[in-house]
């Protein structure tokens, strides 16, 4: 495909998933005092109880503009299939207006991620969704939970399940696994060298980690490729028409897993780019929605 092809393919399918409107949550609760710091859950349409819970994390490059409404579809899509969902906003970087609509070009936006804010709320979130969501969602069964993200969202998921494995005295760090049934990751940013490598949204590794010396030390402690092995079931769903993050970064992913004695499932979507996979409109979005039943039932 050529390139214009590919950018012509690649503003169609942003425009389809960024054209369905926001979907009101059943119930917001906060993790802490920060505006950001808030989970939307959404009840299984179906009316069951003891539901899966899906935890998900929204992309946008760690950037202020993009936040938890433009994945509310995702999440009511996946309430809709019988699932319970917590969809996690986070601290981004400096809001600014960019003067650009979502799904857009990420390369001109803000500052990416704050250090090390993004990463205090989505430890400080996972840690609280079990007792969030038994008193917010009582469908919700925080026995049987999966945790998925898309893009920056899919390496702060990815991020999540490792944080057992980080470094001795990260403050993120866990004595044990996460109670986790397992993630799976939609073209998630998982390598930051391969992504750094093939300019990844622009800048924002470095405006989220920093350079030089402060970067070295700190991607260790953020690089899901570094985190390895983990032990939780992973499985990454990653269009190889995808312009944005490139499939390439999904495979030296899975690659330095298999270096480190684990397998991670990997699902490779033709015909399909970035954002088809939150897209409650393309069939890529019933794949995932099969993916993470497969982990959590």
């Amino acid at each position: 495909m050529s390139d214009s092809a590919a950018r012509d393919r690649d503003e169609a399918e942003s425009a389809s998933a960024f054209a369905h409107p926001e979907v009101v949550p059943d119930r917001t609760a906060s993790y802490g005092e920060h505006p950001d710091q808030v989970i939307d859950f959404y009840a299984p349409r179906d009316g069951r109880t003891a539901a899966p819970l899906v935890v998900l994390l929204h992309g946008g490059a760690w950037r202020a503009p993009y936040d938890r409404a433009h994945v509310s579809p995702l999440a009511d899509f996946l309430a809709r299939r019988g699932f319970a969902v917590a969809s996690v906003e986070y601290r981004r970087g400096a809001a600014a207006d960019s003067g650009q609509a979502p799904g857009t070009e990420l390369g001109a936006d803000p500052a990416a991620g704050r250090w090390p804010d993004t990463f205090d709320d989505v430890a400080a979130a996972l840690d609280a969704v079990p007792a969030l969501a038994a008193q917010e969602l009582p469908e919700a069964d925080v026995r049987r939970v999966v945790v998925t993200g898309h893009s920056a969202g899919g390496h702060l998921a990815l991020w999540a399940a490792a944080r057992h494995v980080l470094p001795e005295g990260s403050p993120w760090r866990l004595p044990a696994p996460p109670p986790l049934r397992g993630v799976v990751a939609l073209a998630p940013i998982a390598d930051f060298a391969k992504a750094v490598e093939l300019g990844v949204c622009g800048g924002a590794f470095s405006q989220l980690l920093g350079e030089g010396r402060e970067s070295d030390d700190r991607i260790a402690h953020a690089d899901p490729a570094a985190l390895l092995p983990t032990g939780i079931a992973t499985a990454i769903v990653q269009g190889i028409e995808d312009i944005v993050v490139p499939q390439a970064v999904s495979e030296a992913y899975v690659d330095a897993a298999a270096k480190s004695g684990e397998t991670v499932g990997l699902t490779l979507l033709g015909g399909v780019g970035h954002f088809p996979l939150i897209d409650p409109a393309a069939d890529a979005c019933a794949i995932v929605a099969e993916e993470i039943t497969q982990l959590a039932w």
